[in-house]
């Protein structure tokens, strides 16, 4: 009898046990059903896959880029291929089910917000910026403790969206970063006789192509008075070009603006639009490939990017002071020239040009590290790190 009752039982439990999984197969079967109705399946939880929700609007960068579904990381030729990018929180029927959730910082800055309720121990929820503190203050919201990941400019951040790449002649990439080992320009060598001859070709002062004319740091004015001081002093100009200027090179037309830069300026304005540490943007790139003096301006330690003795900070001069510079240095081509003894040893490119530091590239490969997956951590004083008390 006992036999018999155990045998029931056993069959009991069996049943109810098929009946629950047949029940969940439907249940699940029927959510599939919706989803590829309204084209958003994504094969739910498919093994190997990371899952990537972007929370706010994606025609914000970087999102606007990153595509959906695996095509922004195998367009890019990515070391990992293995993300699946959404728009959508129903594409697995919970925030919490993704790896990785992503917050443009643009969106932030509204008065009224809405964010995920869920989250899971291990899921990151990552802010992303390409944008300085300055143009998109967090002032209305306390976000402290709320984020895992950052994905901005910043050198510190733990995805870095960097706008440049610096290699050795090695190629190596060996920078920006807080603590460059860069060779001390004394013990590089002096510039050759025929990378000197390049450089007589130049007539002109100083170039800058700007499209946004007013802005934070008030870019702008600093430049006027230095285009007046060499007008009036040394009958030099700054030659500016775009929506803020007289002088026109259209962005189509890359190439040619470039060869413009390198034949005819000895200068050109790298002027950053807003304040903040390790915001240094593709700006520095124009003299810095094509042969002609950085002048910056900007929050950076400009030290953590470029060599010594390789750019001139506008913030350390005067403006009547850096105009002299300039004209003493368009008069001393020897003294100029010295400017570029770094090119021997260091080069620069755009960060998506280089697989290794393409930023979409390091999302993906990021979320394949089990390390830093597995390990717990948050920016407790991510106020700090945006900036919260200068911006605010």
């Amino acid at each position: 009898m006992r036999k018999f009752t155990t045998k029931v039982f056993v069959c009991v439990l069996f049943c109810v046990i098929f009946i629950i999984t047949l029940h969940n197969y439907h249940k699940q079967q029927t959510y599939i059903s919706i989803l590829k109705s309204k084209g958003q399946y994504f094969e739910l939880k498919k093994a190997g896959m990371k899952y990537i929700l972007l929370w706010t609007k994606q025609e914000n960068i970087p999102f606007a880029y990153l595509g959906q579904g695996q095509s922004g990381f195998i367009g890019r030729n990515c070391e990992y291929t293995n993300c699946m990018v959404s728009y959508n929180e129903d594409d697995l029927g919970s925030t919490a089910a993704f790896d990785a959730v992503l917050f443009a910082g643009p969106e932030l800055i509204h008065t009224i917000l809405y964010l995920p309720e869920e989250r899971l121990p291990y899921q990151k929820f990552v802010f992303a910026s390409i944008e300085s503190p300055g143009n998109y203050p967090l002032c209305r919201h306390n976000f402290n403790g709320y984020f895992n990941w950052t994905w901005t400019y910043k050198l510190e951040s733990d995805i870095r969206w960097g706008y440049i790449t610096i290699k050795d002649a090695d190629d190596n990439i060996v920078g920006p970063k807080k603590d460059m080992n860069w060779i001390p320009w004394k013990e590089m060598d002096p510039v050759n006789a025929t990378f000197k001859e390049q450089l007589k070709s130049k007539r002109k002062a100083v170039a800058w192509f700007v499209s946004h004319c007013r802005s934070r740091s008030r870019r702008e004015d600093y430049a006027a008075v230095l285009k007046e001081e060499l007008m009036i002093k040394y009958d030099l100009n700054v030659d500016v070009y775009g929506d803020c200027g007289s002088y026109k090179c259209l962005r189509e037309e890359e190439d040619k603006c470039n060869e413009l830069i390198a034949r005819d300026y000895f200068f050109y304005l790298s002027f950053e639009n807003a304040f903040s540490e390790d915001y240094v943007t593709e700006k520095i790139l124009h003299p810095l490939q094509n042969n002609a003096v950085p002048i910056v301006f900007g929050g950076a330690n400009y030290s953590r990017f470029l060599p010594d003795r390789s750019y001139l900070n506008a913030r350390d001069f005067k403006t009547e002071e850096l105009a002299r510079i300039i004209y003493d240095l368009m008069n001393n081509p020897d003294e100029y020239a010295e400017f570029f003894r770094w090119k021997k040893y260091y080069s620069y490119h755009k960060t998506t040009k280089v697989k290794e530091t393409n930023e979409y590239c390091q999302m993906c490969a990021a979320l394949n590290d089990d390390k830093l997956m597995q390990t717990t951590s948050v920016y407790d004083s991510f106020n700090e790190f945006w900036e919260f008390h200068s911006t605010c």
